[in-house]
């Protein structure tokens, strides 16, 4: 038997947009993603680590949220990123790789990745690495240890469209290391092959809930894109086709691109309010409606704790193109 629960009440995604729903061709704004209003979070850590005063941005309407507390995303904001509030074996301690920056008249994203280190006498000594991460969805807050750091985000808003494609601005550094690091907290760093790119992915899902509360999907559509190359100034108007069905015999087709499966799962909130996997388990028809979507933008694409020290993705005016 199948709950249906809040999948089964998925609203369009107008509700996260900015403009009236588009006729065909137009373009529409993913709501907040001018990214040119921020909330910012006061939080003092724990004296043990220094004690200092952090301000952690939030992408909503302009404001402040102050003090070592659970954020939720503000004024119907439908963006989550990876600055958290975390607070391990009773130490307060964040973590900033999202910024607010300039772009043009406005504001943007500036995404950045780097090791954030948490290290108490006799109580907590960890270092991490961090990628600056955007996307559609919440964050489960205070994040307490440095174990399966997916299970700490909720991805996903709800969408019953089938936009065409994703487009948006980009700017994009790496200083061109070969190679990669590890540094998963607890545990010795460690070199990893290939050199660092950043991502985007976009991708469109049919979600259910069973009895248990177990949340499964069905791909519905994909893009997922790394950014390999350093860019000259912004890039604008970058626009990438959402592909539907099942990819994987497309000449187009990489690995990367399909299910998203293993220590990689997404989870989300079941109808019970807890984050669960969300099991992907095969792909849709082409003509499928989808429940949902993901956008994300990572500064860097190895997945948890690896990645490049420095790697800077700046993101604006997300839109989806019908």
């Amino acid at each position: 038997m199948i709950n249906k629960g809040i999948f089964g009440k998925a609203c369009a995604l107008g509700v996260f947009l900015a403009m009236a729903t588009p006729a065909m061709g137009e373009e529409e704004l993913i709501k907040f993603g001018d990214f040119d209003t921020w909330i910012t979070r006061d939080i003092k850590e724990s004296a043990l680590v220094g004690g200092k005063h952090q301000t952690l941005y939030e992408v909503g309407p302009t404001g402040t949220f102050d003090g070592a507390r659970a954020f939720t995303n503000q004024g119907g904001c439908p963006w989550a990123n990876s600055n958290v509030y975390a607070k391990v074996c009773g130490v307060v301690k964040t973590n900033v790789s999202v910024y607010p920056d300039e772009h043009g008249s406005g504001k943007c994203a500036k995404l950045y990745s780097h090791v954030v280190k948490c290290k108490a006498i006799g109580i907590v000594n960890i270092s991490v690495f961090a990628a600056g991460s955007i996307f559609t969805g919440t964050m489960v807050e205070p994040i307490t240890s440095a174990k399966n750091p997916m299970s700490k985000i909720n991805v996903g808003i709800p969408c019953t469209r089938r936009p065409k494609a994703l487009k948006f601005d980009y700017k994009y550094y790496n200083d061109g290391s070969p190679n990669r690091v590890k540094v998963p907290g607890f545990g010795s760093t460690k070199q990893i092959e290939g050199k660092d790119m950043g991502e985007c992915l976009c991708i469109l899902q049919k979600r259910w809930e069973d009895a248990d509360g177990n949340v499964h999907a069905l791909r519905v559509g994909t893009v997922r894109y790394r950014f390999n190359k350093n860019t000259n100034g912004w890039v604008e108007g970058m626009e990438l086709p959402i592909h539907y069905g099942d990819i994987t015999k497309e000449s187009y087709y990489k690995d990367w691109m399909g299910l998203v499966t293993g220590e990689r799962t997404f989870y989300c909130l079941n109808s019970h309010g807890k984050n669960v996997p969300l099991q992907e388990e095969g792909w849709a028809d082409s003509d499928e409606t989808p429940t949902h979507i993901i956008v994300k933008f990572d500064s860097s694409y190895g997945g948890a704790y690896i990645g490049t020290e420095g790697n800077t993705l700046w993101i604006d005016n997300v839109k989806l193109v019908y």
